[in-house]
């Protein structure tokens, strides 16, 4: 019979490698400054658009790892619209994609606030709204109970599910969860990169709430992370990292959950999977980057709100060809006026005009 760590006698006195670790966190650390000193060195708009970029990745990949998709367009302007940033093609957005946005932005701005029972009940509250999971009825904005049987985290068919965790009996949470709450809230000398990885493997494992544990996991993680530096300002995603490395996450954490409480081979997980998303945020650093180039070549230029939203679009690495039907489609609006937006921006010499013409003519950056 499997044991869990939550089932062992000194559980949760967790034990690490410190001196294993310390070279990786010390690169980690390197990683993170440097980074955050090359967004600082960036204008205030430059950092604005960063942060929304950074956040809206943060949003639509933290969904993706419990296979949820969502409208990225949504997310960025209800994101852009809470932070009160003036942005082009602001669209209407659903209930599910307001509460995640609500809860990982508390998370993220509000990173100097306490951490509290009903914090969290409200993250969970907002992750919810219809009170459902799918088409599941869930306990909403309180501890789950186990009145349909044990909380398992499991795959496969039904019938022939493959169980890989089984989380504390319900009537064990008030008293875990006032105990991990106590040790997030108090300061000790444990490096904040380090005590985010703990409180994302710890939350995970009593795994309070019927579902959307993982993501108010992440979002703990982010609101320790945002405490190691002391800023609201996001300019990388540890989700979308995450998102990428899906299978190594649920590996390590099955193999961390069923092995001792020496933890040493998820922490180091946890601060390599951060590395590398410190490195890949250097593509969302060149994309900022290059926006920031182009509206200042062409800052002399009278734009509408539908040239800006397919400008950004374009940029952001529109697929397939932009034809006068998509423009039409995208910025809702009738042929004539896509056509006639577009022959500005060609006679502003921003677009250019695809050589294939007829019904076949499509459009791209002139730079």
């Amino acid at each position: 019979m499997t044991t869990y760590i939550h089932e062992l006698i000194d559980w949760p006195r967790f034990t690490w490698n410190h001196q294993g670790l310390a070279p990786i966190l010390a690169d980690v650390r390197h990683r993170q400054g440097r980074l955050i000193g090359r967004m600082e060195a960036l204008g205030f708009s430059q950092r604005n658009e960063a942060t929304l970029e950074t956040l809206t990745l943060d949003v639509v990949k933290t969904s993706e790892i419990e296979g949820a998709v969502l409208n990225a367009e949504q997310v960025r302007s209800s994101i852009a619209r809470r932070l009160g940033m003036d942005i082009p093609g602001v669209l209407s957005t659903d209930r599910n994609v307001e509460g995640i946005v609500e809860m990982m932005l508390d998370a993220t701005q509000h990173f100097d606030k306490r951490l509290s029972k009903d914090r969290l009940f409200s993250w969970h509250a907002a992750l919810f709204p219809t009170g459902r999971s799918g088409m599941h009825k869930i306990r909403v904005g309180a501890w789950r109970s186990d009145a349909k049987g044990p909380m398992q985290v499991t795959s496969g068919p039904v019938s022939r599910e493959e169980v890989h965790f089984e989380a504390p009996a319900a009537q064990r949470l008030a008293a875990e969860m006032k105990r991990f709450l106590d040790w997030a809230n108090r300061s000790d000398n444990t490096d904040p990169v380090l005590r985010s990885a703990l409180a994302h493997l710890w939350f995970v494992t009593i795994h309070p709430f019927d579902d959307g544990n993982g993501r108010i996991a992440r979002a703990i993680a982010d609101w320790i992370l945002a405490q190691s530096e002391n800023s609201a300002q996001r300019f990388y995603s540890m989700s979308a990292q995450i998102r990428r490395e899906r299978s190594a996450y649920y590996d390590v954490l099955e193999k961390t959950q069923k092995g001792t409480l020496d933890i040493t081979v998820w922490m180091e997980w946890f601060l390599g999977c951060l590395g590398r998303a410190f490195q890949n945020t250097e593509s969302t650093l060149s994309s900022v980057l290059r926006k920031a180039r182009f509206w200042e070549t062409h800052r002399s230029v009278t734009l509408n709100d539908r040239q800006r939203l397919m400008l950004n679009k374009l940029m952001d690495g529109f697929e397939g060809k932009l034809s006068s039907s998509k423009w039409a489609k995208l910025a809702t609006c009738s042929q004539d006026t896509a056509q006639r937006d577009i022959q500005y921006l060609i006679d502003a010499g921003i677009l250019m005009k695809d050589a294939a013409g007829g019904r076949s003519t499509s459009y791209f950056l002139a730079d």
